[in-house]
């Protein structure tokens, strides 16, 4: 009898994304919300907010430089102090807290100007709504996917993370075009007036409510996809039976904050923690590139190519469609190469793209002056008269900052999910964010003093230097994970051995003599 012939190569590409078919339903409520919520991070958050600070607030580059500052350090303290509520909880009753807290901070954002109420209870409450969030929607790729569907997993989750980015800088840009960079909207029946920013946050609760709804009615508790199938533990009973409903808050709370510190101490013992924890301090490098991505290129965008440009189409956006398509199939062509590897190339890669901003605009002006200039400024971005060079330098950084980020940055997250004990992954992903508590604040401190020093709103600039630093900072990350890569790396299950034969070879030559 003849042999079925083997499946074609592409057959064998595609059937790997056909993987996630048994996955719960939680997974795809997650994979749903998720894009929903970075389409409201990106209008409340993100590049609107240094521009928000600014034209809305009245603080100078270095206010909103430190306000900023404050506000990611916040975001990522909150991140590490309350990660290991999610192991302690449950996921979905995390995730609507974050969710609720996100809704109340965007309506705050949006109906009012007074500093402290702005502040207080719109942009620092939108932190510990984002931090809530951020541990479990990892930690959900892990829980509702088995070892096989994991890659895949993570690189679907982080390609619709991107999905949402794109659609929200779309957005955005489309506000500023039509509205302008200082226009006012009246609300109806409200007569409540509007800036072009706060027209944003509005739209942010509006984005927000379909992903609170979708885990409020659908999503199960206790859900877990194992090696054997679905499992679902039940719901645990009451524990304070007889108290009224306020006590049991009250009772389950001190509960839940003991066995949230249990855990959280417990970390504290695994010797690969600390070996993750020097991995991730290196991640801040090349990570900086993507906080002045938001914090500081806006500014630097309209300063230097003038109010109304689409400067999230060719920045953030191009680099959101980009990882969007790369994503995945690197995903799928990189399962057996190591995690800790694939980092180390990509963050090279997105590293030396800053270096192209560091250039003086006018090397670009050829390619400006040709048919490529002609296609992505005339014909994709709509802006018309000369190409400024400029436009060419910033779409071929993002081209190159987004195929190393193809290769590194989901690779990180399923990093420290491989690595985490089982039931400790939020708490593990939580306490990484470690090292980005000082690099945030120095991120946000840093941007406002290279913008206000280097791309003042009046006044000369040098704007070239400006990337300079944030390129050379950036080149930490794959400088340090080389020369360390024998004393952090650990090995990875069903991947490549973490000391390859050569290095094995070598160190056992070493202890032979």
């Amino acid at each position: 009898m003849n042999q079925p012939a083997p499946p074609s190569p592409l057959a064998r590409f595609l059937h790997k994304f056909t993987m996630l078919r048994t996955a719960p339903r939680e997974l795809w409520i997650i994979y749903g919300a998720y894009v929903l919520e970075n389409i409201a991070y990106k209008l409340s958050a993100a590049a609107v907010l240094a521009l928000w600070l600014t034209y809305d607030l009245g603080y100078t580059d270095k206010a909103t430089g430190t306000t900023i500052g404050i506000w990611s350090a916040m975001l990522t303290l909150v991140t590490v102090l309350i990660g290991s509520l999610t192991d302690a909880v449950g996921i979905k009753k995390t995730f609507m807290l974050g969710f609720w807290i996100c809704l109340i901070s965007r309506i705050v954002m949006t109906v009012t100007t007074t500093h402290w109420q702005a502040l207080t209870f719109g942009l620092y409450l939108q932190a510990v709504g984002l931090a809530l969030m951020t541990p479990v929607m990892t930690a959900a790729m892990k829980r509702y996917s088995t070892a096989a569907q994991r890659s895949v997993a993570f690189s679907l989750y982080y390609a619709l993370m991107n999905l949402g980015y794109a659609i929200g800088d779309r957005l955005f840009d489309h506000f500023r075009h039509v509205m302008g960079e200082h226009g006012h909207w009246v609300m109806p029946w409200v007569g409540e007036t509007l800036s072009t920013y706060r027209v944003m946050f509005l739209w942010s609760v509006v984005f927000t409510v379909p992903g609170l709804l979708m885990t409020w009615f659908f999503m199960r508790d206790g859900v877990e996809m194992t090696e054997e199938g679905l499992r679902i533990t039940p719901k645990k009973q009451n524990q304070f039976p007889g108290r009224n409903p306020l006590a049991t808050a009250a009772l389950t709370c001190r509960e839940t904050a003991k066995e949230t510190g249990r855990i959280f101490a417990s970390l504290w013992g695994h010797a690969a923690f600390y070996r993750f924890l020097t991995f991730m301090t290196f991640i801040v490098g090349v990570r900086m590139v993507f906080y002045h991505l938001s914090y500081t290129f806006p500014k630097f965008g309209i300063r230097e190519l003038g109010e109304g440009a689409p400067i999230a189409q060719i920045s953030s956006m191009l680099n959101s469609v980009l990882c969007l398509i790369f994503v995945p199939i690197c995903g799928v062509l990189t399962q057996k190469v190591s995690a800790y590897r694939m980092v180390m190339f990509g963050s090279l890669i997105s590293a030396l793209s800053v270096f192209l901003l560091a250039m003086p605009p006018a090397l670009f002006q050829p390619i400006a002056d040709g048919w490529f200039g002609d296609l992505i400024v005339h014909r994709w971005l709509g802006v018309a008269g000369p190409v400024n060079p400029l436009y060419i330098a910033i779409f071929l950084f993002t081209v190159g900052l987004s195929i190393g980020e193809a290769f590194w940055s989901p690779r990180m997250y399923e990093y420290a999910a491989a690595i985490a004990p089982n039931g400790k992954e939020a708490s593990y992903l939580a306490l990484s964010m470690l090292p980005y508590f000082a690099a945030k604040f120095g991120a946000g401190m840093l941007s406002g003093w290279l913008l206000q020093t280097y791309c003042p709103a009046v006044g000369a600039r040098n704007s070239t230097f400006l990337w300079l630093i944030v390129g050379v900072v950036a080149l930490i990350t794959p400088v340090g994970t080389f020369l360390f890569r024998k004393q952090i790396q650990v090995q990875e299950s069903g991947r490549e051995p973490a000391v390859t034969k050569i290095e094995a070879a070598a160190k056992e030559d070493e202890t032979l003599r």
